[in-house]
C-alpha cells in the first residue's frame, strides 16, 4: 500500500530518456581524464598527426615510398593510419568501458549496454574529429586533396570503428572474469595491428602468401576498401566488403552473448581477491 510506485512511461519516451543518459555519458567519456572537453579533443588531434608523422618518415627512411598508390602520398598514407587509429581506439573504448560491477552501474538509469554504446560514441567522434581537422589542415595550408567516393570513404571509415567495436565488446565480455589476461590480449590484438592491418602496402602488390597472412583481418579490408573509394585509380581486387560486415556481425552477437552471461553471475566481490 505505502511502497513507491514506479511512473509507467511509454516506448517513446523510454527511448528518448535512454538517448539521453547515453549522451551524458559519451560526453564524459569525450572529457576522459580531462577537466575541459576541449583539451581532449585537442590532446586526441595532436595525437593523431603525430602518429601520422611517424607513419610518413618510416615510408621514407625504408623506401616505401614506391609501394604506394599513385596520388598523394600523403593521403595515402591518412588512409591507412586514420582507419586504424578508429579501429583500434574504439576497441581499446569499449573494451575499457564500465564493467557491470562498477560503480556506474549503482545509478539506476546506467547499465552496461550504454556504457559500452557511449565509449563507442566517443571513440568515434574523437576520431572523426582528428580526421576532419587533419584532412582540413593539409588541404588548406599544403596541398588540395581529392577524394574520389566520399561516401564509400567514409562507409569503411564507420565500417573500421563498427569492427573494432564489435570485437572490443567480446574483450568486454570477457573481462570480469580474468580483467589482466584480457586486457594483455586486448592490447596484444592492437599493437599486432600494427603490421596485420596491412596499412603500410597495397593488397593488389602483395603477393599471395602475404595476402593469406592477413585476410582473417576486417581491418585489412577496410583498408585496402577505403584506398579503392579514395583514389581513382586504384581498384581492391583481393579483399571485399561483405567479409568485414560478416566478422563485425558475429563477433558483435559473440559479444552481447557473453556480455548477457557475464552479467548474471559479474559480482564487486570477484576483484577483491586480486
Amino acid at each position: 500500500m505505502f511502497r513507491p510506485q514506479a511512473k509507467r512511461t511509454s516506448r517513446m519516451s523510454g527511448g528518448f530518456e535512454l538517448l539521453e543518459v547515453i549522451y551524458h555519458a559519451t560526453v564524459r567519456q569525450l572529457r576522459g581524464t580531462h577537466s575541459n572537453a576541449v583539451t581532449a579533443m585537442v590532446m586526441n588531434v595532436v595525437q593523431a598527426a603525430l602518429v601520422l608523422v611517424i607513419f610518413v618518415v618510416m615510408f621514407d627512411v625504408l623506401g616505401m615510398r614506391r609501394l604506394a598508390v599513385r596520388g598523394d602520398f600523403i593521403l595515402y598514407v591518412m588512409s591507412g593510419v586514420f582507419m586504424f587509429l578508429t579501429h583500434v581506439k574504439a576497441l581499446g573504448a569499449v573494451s575499457g568501458a564500465d564493467g557491470p560491477a562498477s560503480a556506474m552501474m549503482m545509478h539506476a538509469p546506467m547499465n552496461p549496454i550504454i556504457a559500452v554504446v557511449s565509449a563507442a560514441l566517443a571513440a568515434l567522434y574523437k576520431q572523426t574529429f582528428a580526421a576532419v581537422v587533419i584532412l582540413f589542415a593539409y588541404h588548406a595550408l599544403m596541398r588540395p586533396i581529392t577524394i574520389y567516393d566520399p561516401v564509400g570513404t567514409l562507409g569503411m571509415f564507420v565500417l573500421s570503428w563498427a569492427s573494432g567495436a564489435a570485437i572490443g565488446l567480446i574483450f568486454y565480455a570477457a573481462k570480469p572474469w580474468n580483467p589482466d589476461l584480457v586486457g594483455i590480449l586486448a592490447t596484444i590484438y592492437q599493437r599486432a595491428n600494427m603490421i596485420a592491418s596491412g596499412k603500410m602496402f597495397l593488397a593488389n602488390q602483395a603477393t599471395s602468401w602475404m595476402r593469406s597472412k592477413f585476410d582473417w583481418n576486417p581491418l585489412y579490408h577496410t583498408i585496402d576498401q577505403g584506398r579503392g573509394h579514395i583514389f581513382l585509380n586504384y581498384q581492391p581486387r583481393y579483399t571485399n566488403i561483405e567479409y568485414p560486415i560478416w566478422a563485425m556481425l558475429i563477433c558483435l552477437m559473440i559479444g552481447l552473448m557473453g556480455q548477457f552471461f557475464t552479467r548474471k553471475y559479474a559480482s564487486a566481490s570477484w576483484g577483491k581477491r586480486r
